[in-house]
């Protein structure tokens, strides 16, 4: 190609598509690449992957530990709101995007680039989480795509023949072509064999869970304590949130708490199947629901069901650099005022339920719930209540 930039700034991570890149970005579009590699706890050896880049072709390679952050900023904001991408997905991948976009970004201003480039094909989601973060933080360098130009090489068989002939080591292989995708909320997996929506997931697609079949033999309890919506303690040890994630990855994943296999509506129109693991998020989101239960009142409760959709919705099509996020968390921060407790959970063969609800601001009353002789509940007002909030459907079966 004509055109060629003097400094690239590439979103890295080692993998297949990024790598080929890397390559790529070299010979047709750049001078020089910069590769970036945010650490989000995805639990690879990240001084491998930069001298992988260094040895493909990039002038430096910048390692970016943001686990912290990502804790803090952004995994936070997504138990506050009990995310699940229509109902099961903990929007692992989607969540950390626009983390790993801001940091790319950084390192461009730093290096004075003109351009920023992404390994993410022309019908995946995160070539817009990536380009739209760009669009909010660096509205004027260029944004390049090399998966949306490269032709041929967008044949997952065809990129991998091309990474060989370049002497770049690989994590897949033509018999096992996965694109995987992880991080301390989870790991996505697709491709190969999980293309065919009919054909039941690989052992070897599953990495942080075992098979039930292989869980202990008698239930495992688990007590988590939240403090305002954020846990900080596992089985009774403050941990800070970082420590408890990490914990909970390793408990819950072994009891193969977290496997879900799912096909969702991607962003770009179509629909593709996913294989996640998420055994921290799976528990804390469930725990930090239930907690909610407990304590918020019925029309909060309702009305903030929605707004978990939302936010849900918004983080998985791109929308995190918005004023509707920031004014979402205000919201949402609020309702977290008094969700504090503790809630235990059974932890056996794949499947975690709640089996114990604790808090200081409770709005469970044992005596008003009880059928017992304890029972405080004054049942004749009933007859007057229901004879009001039934008036409407009286009056108008009634004619």
């Amino acid at each position: 190609m004509k055109n060629k930039y003097k400094k690239v700034v590439l979103a890295y991570s080692g993998g297949l598509d990024t790598s080929v890149a890397l390559r790529w970005l070299l010979e047709n579009m750049a001078e020089e690449v910069i590769a970036v590699t945010v650490n989000l706890g995805q639990n690879e050896d990240l001084e491998a992957t930069k001298q992988k880049a260094l040895k493909t072709g990039a002038s430096h390679c910048e390692i970016i530990d943001a686990k912290e952050e990502f804790v803090s900023e952004y995994i936070r904001k997504a138990i506050f709101a009990n995310c699940r991408y229509e109902f099961d997905y903990p929007v692992s991948t989607a969540l950390a995007r626009p983390l790993i976009a801001s940091k790319v970004a950084s390192v461009a201003q730093k290096y004075n680039a003109d351009a920023l480039a992404h390994g993410c094909t022309g019908k995946g989601n995160d070539q817009v989480r990536f380009e739209l973060s760009w669009y909010a933080l660096v509205p004027k360098l260029a944004v390049l795509a090399p998966a949306r130009i490269w032709g041929e090489l967008g044949d997952r068989s065809k990129a991998i023949q091309y990474a060989r002939l370049h002497g770049i080591d690989l994590p897949v292989t033509l018999e096992k072509p996965f694109s995987i995708d992880a991080n301390l909320w989870g790991r996505s997996v697709e491709c190969g064999v999980l293309e065919d929506a009919w054909s039941e997931a690989p052992e070897e697609a599953y990495a942080l869970t075992l098979a039930p079949k292989d869980c202990s033999a008698e239930p495992v309890y688990v007590e988590i304590e939240f403090d305002h919506g954020f846990p900080i303690a596992l089985n009774g040890q403050a941990l800070t949130g970082l420590a408890l994630i990490e914990k909970l990855n390793a408990l819950a994943g072994r009891e193969g708490i977290g496997r879900m296999d799912q096909i969702e509506n991607r962003l770009v129109g179509i629909k593709s199947r996913e294989i996640y693991e998420a055994p921290a998020a799976h528990v804390l989101v469930q725990a930090h629901r239930e907690l909610e239960y407990l304590v918020s009142p019925r029309d909060l409760t309702r009305f903030k069901a929605s707004i978990d959709q939302k936010y849900s919705e918004l983080i998985y099509d791109a929308q995190w650099f918005t004023p509707l996020r920031e004014a979402l968390d205000a919201f949402l921060t609020e309702t977290q005022e008094r969700v504090t407790g503790t809630i235990r959970l059974r932890l056996e063969k794949g499947k975690s339920s709640v089996v114990g609800r604790s808090s200081p601001y409770s709005l469970y009353n044992e005596d008003l719930a009880s059928y017992t002789e304890r029972d405080s509940f004054k049942h004749q007002s009933a007859e007057g209540f229901i004879e009001l909030y039934g008036l409407p459907i009286r009056t108008y079966y009634g004619k």
